[in-house]
């Protein structure tokens, strides 16, 4: 192998370890960001929720009236029952019976 050749490929193998270094870092970053969320029934305005809003619905965005007891939004872990929502609402880490469409 020549000089040159060797050095090309070390340049190669070194920009390879350094793409997959970013790449592990921001995969940890996400799923550590995920991990700091949880699920919050109730709280999502009406085509603002995360997921699927019990049946009738299919996934995110499908919710039909704000505050919705079976639709759920992602926040920040240890704010979920905390919020003050309208009408003395409040949210839930599981689903409610509350505002649901007829």
């Amino acid at each position: 192998m020549s000089k040159a050749t060797k050095s090309a490929f070390s340049g190669a193998i070194l920009a390879g370890a350094v793409a997959a270094a970013i790449s592990g870092a921001q995969l940890v970053t996400a799923t550590d960001a995920a991990a700091a969320n949880v699920k919050c029934y109730g709280v999502a305005m009406a085509g603002q929720n995360d997921c699927a809003a019990g049946p009738g619905t299919t996934c995110q965005g499908t919710s039909t009236m704000d505050y919705q007891g079976n639709s759920w939004k992602y926040v920040e872990d240890g704010t979920c029952e905390s919020m003050e929502l309208p009408g003395g609402r409040m949210g839930s880490l599981e689903p409610l019976d509350r505002d649901r469409p007829a």
